[in-house]
């Protein structure tokens, strides 16, 4: 049985998590590694260079979407192929545990599974796209309470 009092609060607090996760691999990629040694990087493993600098918005845009709840099951799904890719190109070779050298592709998957969780919870509490869509739904219902 799902206790519908706390769900909207465990989703609140898986959103805020991978959020948070996403803006800390986009520092990582912007700040430590810079986003010319980043495309480096990508074009090293076959990747186009400037793939580099899609990915770091991806991760900065669906990081802030997360945290704030917008549209939080469409960020939480257009980020996975994020996921796949770094899998594909860096960890699937490195076998399955994360501590391998490269990492293995242990972290990422389980990081996709709570993506594809988060798309099926929803936004959880204290999220935007919930707030508005309530505002919404109250104004439209005070309309017919005329």
């Amino acid at each position: 049985m799902i206790d519908t009092r706390t769900a909207p609060y465990a989703a609140l607090l898986l959103r805020v998590s991978l959020g948070g996760l996403f803006l800390s691999h986009a520092a990582l990629k912007f700040f430590v590694f810079t986003p010319a040694g980043t495309a480096a990087f990508f074009g090293k493993v076959g990747l186009p260079p400037a793939l580099a600098y899609v990915t770091i918005a991806a991760e900065v845009a669906g990081g802030v979407a997360l945290i704030l709840g917008l549209w939080t099951r469409l960020a939480a799904v257009l980020l996975i192929p994020v996921l796949l890719g770094a899998i594909y190109t860096v960890h699937g070779s490195a076998g399955f545990f994360f501590d391998n050298a490269n990492g293995g592709w242990e972290y990422p998957a389980f990081w996709i599974v709570a993506l594809l969780t988060q798309a099926l919870l929803g936004d959880g509490a204290f999220a935007l796209t919930a707030a508005r869509n309530d505002r919404s739904v109250g104004a439209l219902a005070g309309n017919f309470s005329r």
